[in-house]
């Protein structure tokens, strides 16, 4: 087959996936069926919830739920496109099938644990979510009790998991793609320390979130153990996320050459220009929930211009898979795909590929599935994806991955 009867292929089957999403604003399932791809397709645009056709043969029923509304809405966009590629690319090897529902939260725990209920009431065998980590800790209580295997694309607290192997609170179905915030702000450190990109290091994090706080608690300790010099550390919380003027005074007349931000491009992007209309310009070093800035609406990516981050994924990479899955992303979706799109991708594909290893079939039940990819992935079970080769799991249920280092240049990300 030609490169152009394969493009023609996986378009067709990517319409057939937008059929079976739930897409959109709406975080109230709908389980009716014969929808039709153009119908799904349209809903999609409108922001409105598709209806999950039925599968015309037998299908593992996946589920998915993160924001595709809201202010965190580039993150489940980003997850919901990467799961919908992979899910289609599987589809048209034959074989093992998947049918794919996707849930709007609007990055709120309650309304997470609705769209889990719905994937519920609709039969939903295994979940790939949720998207992100103050949701996923409410569902992942939700899905060890009801025995469905849960694995995160981006959800990176360690609370997601149950916290570490103590044996008693670990939630043994719930596993992560994406590192976890210790993982984070330890490699952080030693990243900074190792390329010697500052000398005296300012902190501003979100106290009231757990994704901030979790990253920036292992890496004050990891500074102090390579090294480095924290002369600022400053905070904030979602309800004053709107006049960073104190903290960057705070790093500025501390000397500070480097800002260590770890939290999400919102408040990332007001603190850019808040800096640059103060004449601050220190380095900026962020982590995973910055990537996605680049693609803010109303954002300057300019003011982003030699941000470093870590992250797992190279959208500039070079190895066959991902320049194919780039390419597919940009003609679907119009977009360049960041890392939460990728690790969605290696989601549904880790997946599929332990699901085949088991033999695990459409006929069984969601806790039969569930007990049997546990067993795989605390089996030295090891993944090759675009983002990181050679993936495995801890029995935490922790990813175990080389991240890279990136830096935006251009208005793009480029490998360290």
């Amino acid at each position: 087959m030609n490169q152009m009867k394969k493009l023609t292929a996986l378009l067709l089957a990517l319409a057939m996936v937008f059929s079976l999403a739930a897409c959109g604003g709406s975080s109230e399932g709908n389980t009716a069926s014969g929808s039709e791809a153009a119908e799904g397709e349209s809903a999609a645009a409108e922001g409105e919830s598709a209806a999950p056709a039925e599968s015309t043969g037998a299908a593992i029923k996946l589920g998915g739920i993160g924001p595709t509304s809201g202010a965190a809405a580039i993150y489940g966009q980003a997850t919901q496109h990467g799961a919908e590629i992979a899910v289609a690319e599987i589809n048209a090897l034959g074989g093992l099938q998947f049918e794919l529902n996707w849930q709007d939260d609007e990055h709120d725990p309650e309304k997470s644990v609705n769209a889990y209920n719905n994937l519920k009431d609709w039969g939903m065998q295994a979940l790939v979510g949720t998207t992100t980590t103050g949701p996923c800790v409410a569902v992942a209580a939700e899905s060890n009790a009801d025995r469905i295997f849960e694995l995160t694309p981006s959800a990176s607290s360690v609370d997601v998991i149950g916290g570490q192997t103590d044996g008693i609170s670990r939630k043994d179905n719930v596993f992560q793609m994406c590192f976890t915030d210790p993982n984070q702000g330890t490699a952080s450190a030693q990243y900074i320390s190792q390329q010697g990109l500052g000398t005296k290091i300012a902190v501003i994090y979100n106290n009231g979130d757990a994704y901030s706080t979790g990253i920036y608690n292992k890496f004050s300790a990891e500074a102090a153990n390579v090294g480095l010099e924290i002369v600022s550390v400053t905070t904030f919380t979602d309800e004053t996320a709107n006049d960073f003027s104190v903290q960057l005074n705070d790093a500025k007349n501390n000397g500070a050459d480097l800002v260590f931000l770890p939290m999400y491009y919102t408040p990332a992007s007001l603190i850019l220009t808040q800096a640059r209309d103060m004449g601050y310009a220190p380095a900026f070093f962020g982590v995973d929930g910055m990537d996605g800035i680049l693609t803010m609406e109303g954002f300057d990516p300019a003011l982003a211009e030699g941000v470093m981050l870590l992250t797992p994924f190279n959208a500039d990479a070079e190895d066959e898979r991902t320049q194919n899955f780039v390419k597919t992303y940009q003609e679907t979706y119009g977009d360049i795909p960041n890392q939460f799109a990728a690790d969605a991708y290696d989601c549904v594909y880790a997946i599929y590929e332990a699901c085949n290893q088991a033999g695990v079939s459409a006929d069984m039940s969601a806790e039969e599935i569930c007990e049997t990819l546990i067993g795989v992935f605390n089996g030295g079970f090891t993944f090759d994806g675009i983002t990181g080769t050679g993936v495995s799991w801890s029995e935490s249920g922790e990813v175990s991955k080389d991240p890279k280092g990136m830096v935006i240049q251009d208005g793009k990300y480029v490998g360290m």
